[in-house]
């Protein structure tokens, strides 16, 4: 008997590089099966997708709509449990709010929604309709940020006294500096991306990332973002410095114009007793500073490492795991929620990161807005 969970798409298809990263990361634990879903906005386009990549053409759908209506009118036991929305930023929020309200357990690409009041709306119908809800801030599925989050949780730093989180990519170079670009691409088109680009789109991660492994929160910022450009309506590069306590502060950075970049995500959280360093392009080691020691390298896999992280390690000790990896175990976590199983809560983001997050993006709009003042969140 398949004990799979059944799952859908919508979005991903073609050539998508988030499609891709999903559906390896579905297949990881064989805990996942794609029985259909909505690829593209021409139904047969999808239908071409479903056949180059082997799955049944039966319950692949024109839309969102189709898909609700023909998946509630199965047997419960034969319907679609999880779907995951991997769409552009506009419509994360009206397809999820579609989904739970149907009763469908959601996996989505972040930012979650376009706006504040749209994540408070959906945390609302997620809780009562009691769905499980998954946010792919994928970074998190990494077994040595898992450590990070485990050795500041038992006190192995100490009290933390400054966090800062580093986000620098340099793709946006290319388009930004041609006028006729800039105007076109639909991450720089409000009404498509939301109100930030940069820091909604990867200053997000850091700032979720922060809170992730330090278990603080935010209190308050001050930002001050650089659209480059007058006629160009969205950030691509900001700073951000926070408060997480009276005396606990950091930075936040991010960039989509630091040139030759690639995909640099770092974050160091320093404490009274030792500090812990981590590269998202070197994510198998996790590095730990002690006044008067010498530079100590952790590494996955290894017994000395927390439970949590274990559980998120595939392979053997120097075994390089990588993005996919990282994305399987998120996949791995909402897995055992639909399945009623024991979790911890580290295992995957949900509604609260993505509630967290759209609250940082705006209130870091208004900082700048209101001329680089500190605002509370």
């Amino acid at each position: 008997m398949n004990n799979k969970i059944r799952w859908g798409v919508l979005g991903g298809g073609g050539d998508s590089l988030i499609g891709v990263l999903h559906r390896v990361a579905a297949s990881m634990f064989d805990a996942y099966q794609l029985v259909g879903g909505a690829f593209n906005p021409d139904k047969q386009i999808s239908i071409d997708f479903a056949n180059q990549i082997g799955i049944p053409t039966g319950r692949v759908y024109k839309d969102l709509n189709e898909l609700i209506a023909q998946e509630t009118a199965l047997p419960e036991d034969e319907r679609m449990q999880v779907i995951s929305i991997l769409t552009p930023n506009f419509l994360h929020f009206p397809m999820a709010k579609q989904l739970l309200e149907a009763g469908f357990n959601v996996i989505c690409e972040k930012p979650m929604t376009m706006t504040y009041a749209e994540a408070l709306e959906l945390q609302e119908i997620q809780q009562r309709s009691k769905t499980i809800f998954g946010l792919t801030h994928t970074y998190t599925g990494y077994p040595m940020i898992r450590q990070m989050k485990a050795m500041i949780a038992n006190g192995e730093i100490g009290d933390i006294q400054k966090v800062d989180a580093q986000y620098y990519q340099g793709w946006i170079n290319s388009i930004i500096h041609d006028a006729a670009q800039r105007s076109s691409t639909w991450r720089l088109d409000p009404a498509k991306s939301g109100i930030s680009c940069c820091i909604g789109d990867i200053g997000v991660h850091a700032y979720q990332m922060l809170e992730f492994v330090t278990g603080l929160e935010v209190t308050s910022i001050l930002a001050d973002l650089n659209h480059l450009y007058d006629d160009n309506q969205m950030d691509i590069d900001g700073t951000v410095l926070l408060r997480l306590g009276k005396h606990k502060k950091g930075v936040l950075r991010a960039s989509q114009i630091a040139t030759g970049e690639e995909n640099n995500f770092t974050v160091a959280i320093y404490g009274e007793k030792a500090a812990l360093k981590w590269e998202q392009e070197n994510p198998n080691y996790l590095y730990l500073l002690e006044d008067g020691q010498p530079l100590r390298v952790l590494k996955p896999g290894h017994d000395y490492n927390h439970p949590v992280s274990l559980d998120g390690t595939k392979l053997p000790p120097g075994h390089p795991e990588g993005i996919f990896d990282a994305m399987g175990n998120i996949y791995k976590g909402v897995a055992k929620a639909v399945r009623g199983q024991q979790y911890n809560p580290a295992e995957f983001p949900g509604m609260t990161d993505g509630v967290r997050g759209m609250h940082f993006i705006e209130k870091a709009v208004q900082s700048h807005t209101d001329g680089n003042v500190w605002v509370k969140l």
